[in-house]
């Protein structure tokens, strides 16, 4: 999962950029970058690490001009540690820096392609370096020498015609304009937004509508499933709708987990849908253990919290704040490595005993995943001096690989992969262990735009909404499995 954000500005747009790296910081925390246009020159900065590391003053300085790209990096591919870092850049046709939130799931076919016929070189193993050169190719086989709209719309579908995954993209084409586009299926999220200054409007597209509201622009609409929405540097925008384009299948764990729950996506509120998952999960808690003993509820901070507040209200038992977080710790979720992220939990939680003492207490977190962080909760909460550890889940168990941008392709790091839901608790070591129904989640999520009909719930039903080619899953276990990454870690060293 990435952040990131495109500015067409009437001013320098360097500042805001950084500010909006930083509010997407939560949706990668392994590398940043910014690329900007100053009259015909591209500058362009990046590097590993936190936005507010990668970036000095001295640096931001030197990125001039009144349009832009940026972002955040989190890794599914390749190494935490590597130069992947983007936006990448191509300096054919005109010049084009590319910025991609996604995983495309036929790149080792795109890149043969790449190779044998489009007579291109890439330097990284990253999917969205395969992708900018997919576009670069398309645009340049337009042959136009007056790149119009149109044109690039054409490029935009010859891409969707080759690439097969999630993405949301924003490029920045020099001399010529700024152009975002969202996958067919419109799996990961993309915004646009305005605002009116006065030497005119300028124009942003960003992943969630939270970046917008710390700029100060104004929330427009979401990009369609397919659609593109091209931006000239003279303020014009453009918009083109893919014959390609699906149903819209948004990826439904950016409202369980990822995005932040003051952003709006797909015109559904992430907080509103957080609060209607505690309500289901209280309802099936009051349905199946009518006569349960929780004393208290107690949130897995933070993402949890929304879901856990009308959880204790309806099942009329105090809420309570039990873990203090360490601010300066990242998400675990998105740390690469397993043992990264286990080491990290005991420095990002502490409990409060007196909040655990002697009571049955209900955990809420929002998901399981690999299930090491929910096992040292609980431990900790035991160690606390809590009687019994009951642990609820705000979604359903994640059986299957997500393969469109969120770090948890190995089956064999799944938890809930081949266990019931009872052997689950017993691996957790908790009393009782209680999971959001994936109907329950998928309408908590719908009340808020019926007109969506499905989300790519993938990770929960194994239903993958491109499909997915014989022995995919299994490459990609061998490929992106936590052992997989530590030895090119080590190779790389």
């Amino acid at each position: 999962m990435c952040g990131i954000i495109g500015i067409v500005g009437k001013q320098s747009v360097t500042a805001q950029i950084y500010d909006a790296l930083t509010v997407f910081q939560h949706r990668g925390q392994d590398a940043a970058g910014i690329a900007t246009l100053d009259g015909h020159r591209l500058h362009l900065y990046k590097g590993n690490g936190l936005v507010r590391d990668v970036f000095s003053a001295t640096e931001l300085q030197k990125l001039k001009g009144s349009s832009g790209i940026g972002h955040v990096r989190y890794p599914t591919a390749g190494n935490a540690n590597s130069d992947e870092a983007q936006p990448f850049y191509v300096n054919s046709p005109y010049g084009i820096v590319l910025g991609h939130n996604g995983n495309l799931i036929n790149t080792a076919s795109l890149k043969k392609e790449l190779f044998d016929s489009d007579r291109r070189h890439l330097n990284t193993d990253s999917d969205s370096e395969v992708l900018l050169n997919v576009f670069a190719h398309e645009l340049q086989n337009l042959g136009s020498n007056s790149l119009q709209p149109a044109d690039v719309f054409r490029a935009v579908d010859g891409l969707h015609k080759r690439c097969r995954g999630a993405y949301s993209v924003i490029a920045l084409i020099a001399d010529k304009g700024i152009l975002g586009f969202r996958d067919p299926h419109g799996i990961r999220p993309a915004v646009l937004g305005y605002r009116d200054t006065d030497k005119g409007r300028e124009f942003a597209i960003a992943s969630e509508s939270v970046a917008l509201d710390a700029l100060d622009f104004t929330l427009m609409r979401d990009l369609k499933p397919g659609e593109a929405i091209f931006i000239s540097f003279d303020g014009q925008l453009h918009s083109h709708e893919s014959p390609y384009a699906r149903p819209a299948s948004p990826c439904i764990f950016e409202y369980v987990y990822f995005a932040r729950p003051d952003s709006m996506l797909d015109d559904i509120s992430v907080y509103k849908a957080r609060l209607r998952m505690g309500q289901t999960l209280a309802r099936k808690i009051l349905r199946e253990w009518p006569d349960n003993d929780i004393d208290v509820v107690i949130p897995v901070p933070d993402t949890s919290r929304t879901a856990a507040l009308p959880m204790a209200y309806d099942l009329q038992v105090k809420y309570r704040e039990g873990f203090i977080k360490n601010r300066y710790i990242g998400r675990t979720f998105i740390m690469p490595g397993q043992a990264q992220r286990k080491r990290s939990v005991k420095q990002k939680l502490n409990a409060i005993d007196l909040e655990f003492r002697n009571k049955n207490v209900l955990l809420v977190d929002d998901s399981i995943v690999r299930g090491t962080t929910s096992r040292q909760i609980i431990q900790m909460a035991r160690e606390a001096g809590a009687r019994k550890v009951y642990f609820a889940s705000a979604s359903p168990p994640v059986r299957y690989p997500n393969i469109y941008g969120i770090d948890m392709p190995a089956t064999s790091e799944l938890i809930a992969s081949g266990r019931n839901e009872q052997q689950i608790e017993q691996e957790l070591g908790a009393d009782r262990l209680i999971y959001q129904s994936l109907d329950d989640l998928v309408e908590a999520c719908r009340e808020g735009n019926v007109r969506i009909s499905r989300f790519d719930t993938s990770c929960f039903s194994g239903e993958y909404v491109t499909g997915v080619a014989d022995g995919y899953l299994e490459d990609l276990q061998l490929q992106r499995s936590d052992q997989a990454k530590l030895q090119r870690q080590q190779s790389a060293a």
